[in-house]
């Protein structure tokens, strides 16, 4: 069965498995059309048994190819659904098994009859990922490109779908492939000084392999940077718009989302809650968070609001801090400023009303939130807004555009393997400035060779893996 041969496939991958799994690869539910996927050795026969073309033909169909026709049931001989079928022979297909996929009507009776014909002649029903992960174990694919296939279903902006496509593609595999093979070139010297010592090597000394070192580190130090901004390629930028009742929140979440969300009146306190959204800016997806204003009051209800308020606060990576630029600062403002300056939070500072007659003192700002980026805008008139995206971008990046065309690191598991080839790297130099045996070295720089290995999958425990797969739809 496919579980057991996962947990065997994970120590020598390109095992093959045995049996054959279906699944529907489409959403239940009306539409156009719906997809009922097999791959595994009995696929086809099973597709030729329950298939009967539209037109006689006794030629023996060609692979990748569509054939229009029926799916009746062998039973009662009654047609289920009038399909295109294609069948396509290993090992040029998504898993490197045979597989078929039966192009139904979309509706549900159709697709789970299709379905449940194809289960009574032999196939199991798909687990989460399976189709994704078949590819990996035969070896068509890597870890990481296996992941990216989940993140191309779940990109939520282009930016953040070029980000996966690069990885599907190979574009971080590649990168890895290159750091590993730098890593075993220095260990066939170490190992060679071990096994010949006698003998005249080109590298002389043990120490002068941190030279070696160098440059890897120094692309290990730069994939690691670019965790921060591939995070948020893939998870989101949770972003609090906060400040004290009738300063503009609502209205400026009205205006980023272009369509009005928020009630808003001119009466403080008409946010009782948080109101969420996603919107993408400069290409990262952010989560809009508006809050409650934050102020003292006795009323009940807009109490559990600004504990709420405050929640999204703390949790927030962005803080989109609102002060109402017709007047001066209150003691909810500064309040407000000090509670977001805390935990080295992402901090925009917007100065709203700009078309109203100015009260609020820069220098007071300035001595209280030290910070650039300072934008004017009149959020009723819609002014200003250009300028707060582009220092929003710049905010989350570093610079005033994303760029996503290089290998990014986006998944958390990948971060955490670097930083450990990153800390066994460390531990070579220690051990070369102590003088160590190069046995000793040798077992650093195998640690870390592991570690990479972790990354695309080639030294992944059966566990990790079914984590990874189990997060993917069925007839994925």
């Amino acid at each position: 069965m496919a579980l057991n041969s996962i947990q065997q496939a994970q120590v020598v991958p390109g095992s093959p498995t045995q049996d054959t799994i279906a699944a529907i690869s489409t959403p239940l539910g009306a539409g156009a059309i719906g997809i009922v996927r097999l791959s595994g050795p009995q696929a086809l026969p099973i597709c030729q048994y329950l298939f009967v073309p539209a037109k006689n033909n006794d030629e023996p169909p060609a692979s990748h190819t569509l054939r229009h026709g029926y799916i009746i049931d062998p039973q009662s001989k009654a047609r289920v659904d009038e399909v295109l079928i294609t069948q396509m022979r290993a090992p040029h297909t998504f898993t490197k098994e045979d597989m078929a996929e039966i192009n139904c009507h979309g509706g549900i009776i159709p697709l789970k009859e299709t379905l449940a014909l194809c289960l009574a002649q032999g196939a199991r029903l798909a687990e989460p990922g399976e189709f994704t992960k078949r590819a990996y174990l035969n070896g068509r694919i890597d870890l990481v490109q296996a992941e990216a296939v989940i993140d191309i279903i779940s990109a939520k902006t282009q930016a953040a779908l070029q980000a996966a496509v690069n990885q599907l593609e190979g574009g971080l595999s590649e990168k890895i492939k290159t750091l590993k093979q730098q890593l075993l070139d220095i260990l066939a010297l170490v190992e060679a000084d071990i096994d010949f010592p006698e003998e005249d090597l080109e590298i002389d000394s043990l120490k002068q392999i941190a030279t070696a070192l160098i440059p890897l580190n120094q692309e290990l130090d730069h994939l690691i940077a670019t965790f921060s901004e591939g995070r948020m390629f893939r998870e989101g930028v949770a972003t609090a718009i906060v400040g004290r009742p009738n300063v503009g929140k609502s209205t400026l979440l009205n205006q980023l989302l272009q369509q009005e969300r928020a009630i808003v009146t001119p009466i403080p306190g008409t946010t009782r809650d948080t109101i969420e959204e996603s919107i993408n800016i400069g290409g990262f997806p952010l989560r809009l968070i508006d809050t409650a204003g934050i102020t003292h009051t006795q009323d009940v209800v807009e109490k559990h609001g600004i504990k709420r308020s405050r929640q999204a606060l703390k949790q927030a990576e962005l803080v989109l801090l609102v002060l109402d630029g017709s007047q001066p600062l209150t003691d909810d403002d500064r309040k407000i400023i000090q509670a977001a300056t805390g935990d080295n939070k992402k901090i925009i500072l917007i100065i709203n009303k700009m078309d109203l007659k100015q009260g609020v003192d820069p220098a007071q700002l300035q001595s209280l939130l030290p910070t650039d980026e300072v934008i004017y805008l009149s959020a009723k008139q819609g002014q200003g807004l250009d300028k707060l995206t582009k220092a929003i971008v710049k905010r989350l990046s570093g610079s005033d555009a994303s760029d996503s065309e290089g290998a990014i690191i986006t998944n958390a598991r990948h971060h955490q393997a670097l930083i450990k080839t990153q800390r066994a790297l460390k531990q070579v130099m220690a051990t070369l400035e102590q003088g160590l045996s190069p046995e000793f070295v040798a077992l650093d720089l195998n640690e870390a060779l592991n570690a990479l290995g972790e990354i695309v999958g080639q030294t992944t425990c059966a566990d990790v893996l079914e984590r990874i797969f189990s997060q993917f739809c069925i007839g994925k």
